[in-house]
């Protein structure tokens, strides 16, 4: 048997040690894991009790339109019900765009560092990869304009990035799509979406008014916190949706993740909570950084890249045998930094004190 070659230079997604094996491994009472940008303050009660009262009804199918949801959806983000994709996770619909427009004889360019799975399903799909390094933490969206010929399918834009966390401004972003040929899908990831404060970051669904070769991404495993019942969705024209669609696997969201969804979008000031503490939670960390002269990126999410000038797997290791997992950047790009999940105020002090020792 035989599988697709580009298959054979490619790792499934190693994530991080499980709680339980850590606990196990270091003799520790308490972990805390601050790898995977999970929300610390858990999610809305109203999804809670969503979650319960649709517990018997889980022989059914789920609504494979996501109907109700995707209603839900339409009128928060004010868009037509179908102006939007549903996947299981943002990570899917990653996956059906490039499942519907990429091929050997296609190009997608994208940002390095970024979200990795762009890159992961485009070479699956057998495409040519065009990395455009980022410059200062930030997309080179001039030189990404550079890198798209005739045979560009995708643009990849991820906006807060991961792993910086950093932004694109309103005036950088809206030249960069006016220049965007007409035949290149740009794909707007905003993930952390709604943990953004920044007064510049541009809103981009109105945009969908001028650029039909706009899609947004977004999703409740981040800020709702619905990471494990994985759901997301992108926003976009309906023509392209319908042309990207037959991609998409039937009942790809699960009836938990739909009726969870519709409860956590009425919670909307869980949201604000969630923003403000975490906004509090990364000064603890601008403070730290700002009093042992450590670089890092102001970021608009709910992580941070500390930049400590060792090998980001010695931070790891330090800290994972204390009892809190975060993210080498050796995996992220970034081979001297960690990305640490902004935690609970008790949970950023607690990590904050431990990189303190391991820098003194």
């Amino acid at each position: 048997m035989k599988v697709k070659e580009q298959l054979k230079g490619l790792s499934p997604y190693k994530p991080g040690k499980p709680i339980e094996e850590v606990q196990k491994e270091f003799n520790l009472s308490k972990v805390v894991k601050l790898a995977s940008n999970e929300n610390p303050y858990g999610y809305s009660p109203a999804a809670k009790q969503a979650i319960q009262d649709e517990l018997e009804h889980l022989t059914l199918y789920p609504d494979g339109y996501s109907g109700v949801v995707r209603e839900k959806v339409a009128k928060h983000v004010g868009v037509d019900k179908d102006q939007l994709i549903f996947g299981n996770g943002s990570d899917e619909i990653i996956q059906i765009i490039c499942r519907a427009m990429l091929s050997a004889d296609t190009n997608t360019v994208m940002a390095a560092p970024t979200f990795p799975q762009y890159k992961h399903n485009a070479v699956i799909e057998g495409a040519e990869i065009r990395e455009v390094p980022l410059v200062d933490g930030q997309h080179d969206l001039d030189a990404m304009l550079e890198a798209i010929d005739e045979q560009t399918r995708v643009v990849w834009v991820c906006t807060p990035n991961n792993p910086t966390g950093t932004y694109i401004p309103e005036a950088k972003l809206l030249p960069f799509l006016e220049n965007v040929p007409s035949h290149v899908l740009v794909v707007l990831d905003e993930a952390y979406y709604e943990y953004v404060t920044a007064d510049d970051f541009p809103e981009s669904v109105p945009l969908l008014n001028k650029y039909d070769n706009l899609i947004i991404l977004r999703t409740f495993s981040k800020a709702y916190g619905l990471a494990a019942l994985r759901i997301g969705y992108g926003i976009g024209h309906t023509e392209l949706l319908q042309q990207i669609e037959p991609a998409r696997e039937p009942f790809n969201t699960s009836r938990l993740a739909q009726v969870a969804a519709i409860a956590a979008l009425d919670d909307q000031a869980f949201i604000e909570k969630c923003r403000n503490l975490n906004q509090e939670g990364l000064q603890q960390y601008y403070d730290f950084c700002e009093e042992y002269n450590l670089e890092y990126y102001r970021s608009e999410t709910n992580f941070i890249l500390i930049d400590f000038k060792r090998q980001g797997d010695e931070v790891f290791q330090f800290l994972l045998e204390r009892g809190f997992i975060v993210r080498s950047g050796n995996a992220l790009g970034f081979p001297t930094s960690v990305r640490i999940t902004v935690g609970s105020k008790e949970e950023n002090a607690e990590i904050i004190e431990l990189l303190k020792e391991f820098v003194a």
